[in-house]
């Protein structure tokens, strides 16, 4: 398990450190890199997927609870720290050059999935059965967080801090991934391909 940390942190510090191709290929391919690892290490992975109606609208509602907290968060950031303007905006700014319905396609599409089949329905899965849930779902948040360091990003660290453990609460109280999925693939789409906000 520590083994799959240290290839997310590898993967990570080449999609947000070095500056060969574009931000939206790099995170897709680290992110899909995860997915394949997580579906090597855990064969049974999908087979309890199911993306029924339910599912959906759970999904829906989770982004869009998520997506006022980043809302808010953003307005009370502002206000508080003088530098939080200038790093949320070059947050987008990663994405300059690439489409915005490419970006809205891989996030929704290959993005979005992949981090939850590795993130929570493998990391996270494995680590709550070592730890507890409590446990799991702090430590697997301290690293999903950790991971963006690399950005040297202050609020985008703090901002993966916040959806991974909203995430991760959600994962851990209803032992679901499928919503989880859901959610991740469209609050990133909305947030960075839709509606900005930047």
């Amino acid at each position: 398990m520590a083994g799959t940390v240290v290839v997310a942190t590898v993967l990570w510090f080449v999609t947000f450190y070095l500056s060969w191709s574009t931000f939206w290929i790099k995170i897709t391919f680290s992110a899909a890199m995860l997915a394949c690892l997580a579906l090597w290490l855990q064969p049974g992975l999908l087979k309890g997927l199911r993306f029924d109606m339910k599912t959906i609208l759970v999904g829906i509602f989770s982004a869009a609870a998520l997506y006022f907290i980043f809302w808010m968060g953003k307005i009370i950031s502002t206000t508080i720290f003088s530098f939080a303007g200038h790093q949320i905006g070059s947050i987008y700014g990663k994405g300059e050059g690439t489409p915005m319905w490419v970006i809205a396609l891989l996030l929704f599409f290959i993005t979005g999935p992949s981090e939850e089949l590795f993130w929570r329905g493998y990391l996270q899965k494995s680590l709550m059965k070592r730890f507890g849930g409590f446990q799991g779902w702090l430590v697997t948040t301290a690293i999903y967080a950790g991971v963006h360091i690399w950005s040297f990003n202050f609020m985008l660290i703090g901002a993966a801090a916040v959806a991974g453990a909203f995430w991760g609460a959600q994962y851990w109280r209803s032992g679901k991934l499928a919503p989880v999925i859901v959610s991740h693939a469209l609050w990133s789409t909305v947030i960075f391909a839709w509606a900005p906000l930047s």
